[in-house]
């Protein structure tokens, strides 16, 4: 179908069905945002679709000046906009999903008419690639790239068609600003010192990151977190004012999925953003109190993202250990590692106890040796933790004894005191796990890990571990465990 064919059907232009293009955008522009219109603005996007893809590059792109880019901006937010979310006027910052049931439908029509227009402008650049085009590209990928990732995720606004469009729109930017991924169509080229859009991007979400209208657009959230953890530490520091309020704003909020969300930004900031910069301006110290505020949750999700922040953030506040021979005095390291060990000992849900066994092992290995301060402690939680089964995946004691295998490796000078208590919880485990009804594969990987930890006993106590073991009669335990000692027995000593 040709052009004129096209806006005769749309009612556009003289009887003979001619006109410009910019008397054309301005006519869908203007018929589109009629009070009325609402029954009407899905054929206008498909016939606008329709248009776009069948007219000649002549007709679409005639001539350069402002209102020509201006007439396209304007047509382009216009649809864009079409397909925004309700706006929520809740405390909760959440709408019931039946408010979002024909927002698929709109963005998959939408992104269908930028989908058009950006391969329009591909052949132009290929064929011109004039100054004109080029700028037409730079004033538009902001708001393709804005408008691609609210409706990239998996949300109650999304669908696959809507999600799989959304893809297809995105990856049009990248190819129309010659970039090579979504990270350099966002951070630019830094070989080349060409800026990418970030700046616009989070210029245009700045007024909807507020506290008094983050909450309004719920995808708002969504879309910038999305675009934050995509840029890395060499562009990351230029937009450190732009990008570390909203995370804080958001990590401050009562719901748990914001808190998640907020924290998830702000540790990516923590890895990104050079120690130097962090410090500046107390901007360490207010992350920290920030953060370590939600350890008192009992969300095992939050906990999750919290305790790596923390430890990550830990290393940026303080200094790292020396070699001196001065002892370290304690620090923010050992207020954390208190406080696990405070919450582990009297923690009964086992999704908790994973998450806190887990990044047990995270701050054993940051603090060193200077764990041996709280070497009492963390020999009772590891033991009663080595009592409770979390089956069927026993994560929680996997964890738990991959931390005592650093502890073992880190403060070895004083395990030996230490040998009867950790040697009786061991053996028990052992036997515990042998009788249990778990699939072999996980047993096996549980008595091999046992085991390694009983060699780094032996290891630690110069070999005093062996003959307390071949005093063991094999008619006492189960053949598993017998084989478990007696590869320990076995194992020469390594000084």
């Amino acid at each position: 179908m040709d052009v004129t064919r096209i806006l005769q059907k749309m009612k556009i232009g003289d009887t003979a069905g001619s006109c410009s293009v910019l008397a054309a955008l301005s006519h869908i522009h203007v018929q589109f945002e009629v009070k009325d219109a609402n029954q009407n603005r899905a054929r206008i996007l498909e016939d606008t679709a329709e248009l776009l893809a069948n007219a000649p590059l002549s007709w679409l792109f005639p001539e350069v000046n402002t209102d020509f880019r201006g007439q396209y901006v304007s047509l382009v937010n216009s649809f864009t906009r079409y397909a925004a979310l309700p706006v929520c006027d809740t405390d909760s910052g959440t709408l019931p999903a039946n408010n979002y049931e024909d927002i698929p439908a709109k963005a998959q029509a939408v992104s269908t008419v930028l989908l058009a227009l950006s391969q329009q402008i591909q052949k132009a650049l290929e064929n011109q690639n004039s100054p004109a085009i080029r700028s037409l590209v730079h004033t538009l990928a902001p708001t393709y790239c804005i408008f691609s990732i609210t409706h990239l995720q998996e949300q109650p606004w999304t669908s696959a068609a809507s999600r799989k469009r959304a893809r297809e729109l995105l990856t049009s930017a990248v190819k129309l600003t010659g970039s090579r991924s979504v990270q350099e169509l966002l951070s630019g080229k830094i070989d080349e010192d060409q800026e990418g859009v970030l700046r616009q991007v989070l210029d245009t979400l700045q007024p909807e990151l507020t506290k008094e209208s983050w909450k309004r657009n719920q995808a708002v959230k969504h879309v910038f977190s999305w675009v934050l953890v995509q840029v890395g530490p060499a562009w990351l520091v230029e937009y450190l004012e732009k990008v570390f309020p909203p995370s804080l704003l958001i990590s401050d909020d009562y719901r748990t999925e914001n808190k998640v969300l907020g924290v998830h930004c702000l540790h990516h900031i923590v890895l990104n953003v050079p120690a130097a910069d962090l410090r500046q301006f107390n901007r360490a110290q207010l992350l920290y109190h920030a953060v370590f505020n939600h350890l008192h949750t009992s969300e095992a999700a939050l906990i999750q993202v919290v305790l790596p922040c923390l430890v990550d953030l830990l290393s940026v506040l303080e200094k790292p250990p020396t070699f001196s021979g001065i002892p370290r005095k304690p620090n923010r390291f050992d207020n954390i590692l208190r406080h696990v060990l405070t919450y582990m000992e009297m923690e009964h849900k086992l999704d908790l106890r994973r998450v806190y066994a887990k990044n047990l092992v995270l701050l054993i290995e940051r603090m060193g040796i200077v764990i041996i301060r709280h070497l009492k402690r963390l020999e009772r939680v590891i033991v009663g933790y080595l009592e409770v089964s979390d089956a069927p995946e026993e994560e929680c004691r996997l964890s738990i004894l991959d931390a005592l295998q650093k502890t073992l490796q880190i403060a070895w000078p004083c395990i030996e005191k230490r040998i009867g208590l950790l040697t009786r919880s061991l053996l028990r485990f052992l036997v515990d796990v042998s009788s249990d009804s778990i699939p072999t594969q996980l047993k096996e990987h549980l008595m091999t890990e046992a085991s390694h930890c009983l060699l780094l006993l032996n290891h630690c106590t110069k070999g005093k571990l062996q003959p307390l073991l071949r005093e063991v009669d094999s008619s006492c335990v189960p053949d598993p465990v017998f084989m478990c000692i007696q590869k320990v027995t076995a194992a020469p000593l390594c000084l």
